[in-house]
């Protein structure tokens, strides 16, 4: 069975002077052509935004302002824009563990958006990097409305209590500043900065300009969170030439909460996956890798590299933290090692599963494989993933959903592009057998007759080359194989347990589809009378799990060929 997040210590041989953090966003790429060995924006108002904090804004001891390398291609990053003067980000995310300085870099950046050099200069300005390279230069927005945002007064505290000691007395004086508790003005009420928040009604059609979302791992739709969150993008959306922003400040999200640092990690994985038309997200995480274990020889390590230019977080410290019997492992992973571990339900541990993954394992046109599919109408999504008879290697074959921004909208699988893809895989693969649920429901008679036809063709067109029918017999079919049925809820069911007993010992292999990743970390565990099985946690769901059933279902298919005693063997040696 799979093991509970607290119980999920990989026990993979871990290196702690040779691994690879995980890191997410432009700020990680690498260019060996820049002197910095990093990639830069090409455009950003970035290196105006760094020489303005250095004379406006101060540390707590009244020394100038200076970002961290680290905060230097954030801050870089989060400015760029392109040839046209767009912004290259509608809004961003920023993972860190605790104590790293989200919020004094949510705070500088505020007050970038509050006085500072946050607009391009229409005068066409510009400004050089360190190694002559011309950049545009910036203006304050003349009606500055910048939001501090969380779901309690006191997270709020967190960033607003810094702003009395961020500004310098030159900022102080030059701009005019008015500094309270909850609100400060520039320039005798022409801008301002304010605290707000659970309360979505008074939040509707705010012209703020710019938002910090704080701590949004705490936004939850019982408190209103989701609501806020809904509203401050809408409000960006349609704000004045589309120029106001809002960027997030996390830690990493306990997976059974729903919070909105959950939404927003998984719209960005959707974009990264393809299954987003939604762009300009920069989502920035520097997190440990998998197989990183909670020991005290591997943590100190880890957490070196976790907490990256935040030498200030104490290492010894945080290992004792680690090493406390009363902290839960998994509240570990999440506080310390920044990592997203698997809700109490999850169907399997996602960094097992994401330590199964051998994207280098090619399969070609000799190999066999079976194929599995599930079909959806309109809500879940249709699904194609094959197994290479051999190995059990899984691969990701096809995916069709309801595209983002259409929910609510009349929507229905394309049965023609699918069936193309089959008739592509068959052309392309020696496939052995080919198994599909069709989806029939008792409510749903529609549903029933959506796919009948197309399953019939399959039935016609590919039974005679397939090794193993889905029903056998003289009224048998080829690849219908309908799951309502009992026999094969408990079938799929033990399938299920082999399959998440080989995610948990990392002998399952599959190629890595970042699509399969998040359909398979989607699942939850469905105990039933036969065993425990996988479903998406309740039937409205919209997270969607379909690849990740299309795997169970193709590795069982693989089983049952390998196993079947009629199947033909293939020859070995000569023939003299």
């Amino acid at each position: 069975m799979p093991r509970s997040a607290a119980e999920a210590e990989p026990r993979q041989l871990f290196d702690p002077d040779n691994f690879t953090p995980v890191t997410l966003g432009p700020a990680w790429q690498r260019d060996p052509e820049h002197p910095t060995g990093w990639s830069m924006p090409e455009y950003t108002l970035g290196w105006h935004v760094l020489s303005w904090a250095d004379r406006y804004l101060q540390h707590g001891d009244r020394t100038p302002w200076r970002y961290t390398p680290e905060q230097t291609r954030l801050t870089l990053w989060w400015f760029a824009v392109d040839a046209a003067g767009e912004w290259l980000w509608d809004w961003g995310v920023v993972q860190r563990l605790k104590g790293w300085g989200k919020d004094p870099l949510l705070a500088t950046w505020s007050a970038v958006e509050f006085v500072g050099p946050s607009r391009i200069d229409p005068a066409g300005r510009t400004v050089r990097d360190p190694w002559g390279n011309e950049h545009p230069a910036g203006i304050p927005h003349p009606e500055a409305w910048v939001q501090i945002a969380a779901v309690s007064l006191q997270q709020t505290k967190n960033t607003m209590r810094l702003f009395p000691s961020l500004f310098n007395a030159r900022a102080k004086e030059e701009f005019q500043l008015d500094i309270g508790k909850e609100i400060i003005y520039a320039h005798k009420g022409a801008q301002m900065i304010e605290a707000v928040t659970s309360s979505p009604a008074t939040l509707e059609g705010a012209r703020a300009t710019f938002v910090g979302k704080n701590e949004t791992q705490h936004w939850l739709g019982n408190n209103s969170g989701h609501d806020m969150a809904d509203v401050i993008g809408r409000n960006a959306d349609k704000s004045a030439g589309g120029d106001a922003r809002h960027v997030s400040i996390t830690n990493a999200y306990e997976p059974s909460e729903d919070s909105v640092a959950q939404q927003e990690r998984e719209a960005w994985e959707s974009i990264e996956a393809g299954t987003s038309r939604a762009s300009r997200i920069m989502y920035d995480s520097l997190e440990a890798p998998p197989e990183a274990p909670l020991s005290a020889e591997a943590a100190p390590a880890v957490l070196t590299a976790i907490r990256g230019d935040s030498t200030w977080l104490n290492v010894p410290r945080l290992v004792r933290s680690i090493m406390n019997p009363r902290t839960p492992p998994s509240q570990s992973r999440r506080w310390w090692y920044n990592q997203i571990v698997a809700a109490e339900d999850a169907w399997i541990v996602p960094q097992d599963f994401d330590l199964c993954a051998h994207p280098d394992r090619v399969v070609d046109a000799r190999d066999e494989i079976v194929l599995f599919f599930d079909g959806s109408k309109s809500d879940d999504a249709t699904a194609l993933v094959g197994c290479r008879v051999d190995d059990e290697h899984v691969i990701t074959l096809g995916m069709w959903q309801r595209p983002p921004g259409k929910r609510g909208e009349t929507w229905t699988a394309p049965r023609d592009q699918i069936d193309s893809r089959v008739d592509d895989v068959f052309e392309r693969y020696n496939v052995v057998a080919f198994w599909g649920d069709p989806s029939h429901t008792r409510d749903d008679e529609s549903q029933e007759r959506y796919w009948d036809a197309l399953f019939d063709d399959w039935h016609r067109r590919y039974g005679d080359r397939l090794e193993l029918w889905a029903v056998s017999g003289k009224d048998g079919h080829a690849v219908m194989w309908d799951m309502a049925d009992q026999k094969r809820v408990a079938q799929f069911t033990a399938a299920a347990e082999r399959v998440a007993a080989e995610i948990e010992d990392r002998t399952l292999s599959h190629d890595g589809d970042p699509r399969l990743r998040i359909h398979v970390r989607n699942a939850r565990r469905y105990p039933n009378k036969y065993g425990v099985s996988l479903w998406k946690g309740h039937r409205e769901s919209a997270r969607k799990i379909d690849l990740a059933v299309c795997a169970v279902g193709a590795k069982m298919l693989a089983r049952l060929v390998k196993n079947n005693p009629n199947r033909k063997r293939k020859r070995t040696g000569k023939v003299w």
